[in-house]
């Protein structure tokens, strides 16, 4: 894994590469005279650095430097937005690269923002969804994943990069929108909602219904955990949306069976099972599908029709953080 941790002008630029074998090299200069536009913060469950490793030639300098940017703000550009990492490395990093390339201009620059990363949390937030598919995920012993804990996680990042300088936060990941409320506790910033941030822009593309004198109808897509916990539902239909569900039988035969053939790398199998789930939403006068899983949202190629009739809570969210960047240096 290649992570990258800028730090302030004085202190120049180190770049940090993590594999199995444990490799660095760093590469400090004064040349910076603007400050950066970004920072990756990769840390443990207890919100630290990793500790050297045998190879590992971070100097403790520049080990102190990073450490203190808790107590001496990075940034202080008013429209610095933090990002806590999801389910997974590589989804929260196509998030990013989305928010990168969707705000740049002219390919210079982007807006500033400071990623948080911490693999303890992703496996947490899994077993966490893994965990509401018991029949697809039966074990002699399953692992308990403690939601307070996992809360406590979250709220730690949110503090870090509060004191890092965001003056928003992002969370591109469904199952932690599960505790939104609860990391927003305390919070000086406001953070997004996912389930806001699609349902307003589904309320602004102002679609007719299939169906003359129906409410729009919109289906919702998702792992047990995530429905479960309704959010979508009730943004949605707060909105004035009337949502569609996949029933009992559709999760049974399609859905959990889909994602039984990607644990066995049967993609092939996995696409047409999720394109028989979507099928069944879509013949319901459905005009959109809001497709609230890591897992799925990657599941089908860029080329498939299906797609047009699907949205990506991510791509709303990135969307909505860019246009509140953009407000606020305006």
């Amino acid at each position: 894994m290649y992570l990258q941790f800028f730090t302030n002008p004085s202190h120049g630029l180190a770049h940090v590469c993590y594999s199995s074998r444990i490799s660095c090299t760093v590469r400090l200069s004064r040349i910076l005279a603007m400050p950066p536009s970004s920072v990756l913060l990769h840390m443990d469950e207890s919100n630290n650095l990793p500790k050297p490793k045998k190879g590992f030639c971070l100097s403790e300098d520049s080990r102190n430097s990073i450490k203190s940017l808790s107590s001496d703000s990075l940034f202080r550009q008013a429209n610095t937005v933090g990002i806590i990492g999801g389910v997974s490395t590589d989804s929260t990093l196509k998030f990013v690269k989305k928010l990168a390339d969707w705000s740049s201009r002219n390919g210079i620059s982007s807006l500033p923002f400071v990623l948080c990363s911490d693999p303890a949390l992703n496996k947490e937030l899994l077993l966490y969804e893994e965990n509401s598919y018991p029949s697809l995920y039966h074990r002699a012993e399953s692992t308990a994943v403690d939601p307070k804990l996992i809360v406590e996680n979250l709220r730690n990042k949110r503090r870090y990069l509060e004191s890092c300088g965001a003056k928003l936060i992002v969370i591109p990941c469904n199952i932690a929108h599960i505790w939104y409320e609860e990391v927003c506790e305390g919070s000086s910033i406001p953070l997004l909602h996912m389930g806001e941030c699609i349902a307003k822009e589904l309320q602004e593309a102002k679609m007719k219904p299939l169906e003359a004198g129906n409410r729009l109808r919109v289906g919702v897509m998702a792992s047990s955990a995530t429905l479960s916990a309704g959010f979508y539902q009730e943004k949605l239909q707060s909105n004035g949306f009337e949502v569609v569900l996949p029933d009992k039988a559709t999760m049974e035969h399609t859905v959990i069976p889909a994602l039984e053939a990607m644990k066995r790398e049967d993609m092939e199998g996995a696409r047409n099972l999720l394109r028989i789930a979507l099928q069944v939403l879509l013949v319901q006068a459905v005009n959109l599908v809001v497709l609230g899983s890591d897992e799925m949202r990657d599941l089908l190629p860029g080329d498939d029709p299906l797609l047009k009739k699907c949205v990506d809570p991510m791509d709303a969210l990135a969307r909505s953080a860019i246009k509140w960047a953009e407000n606020r240096c305006s």
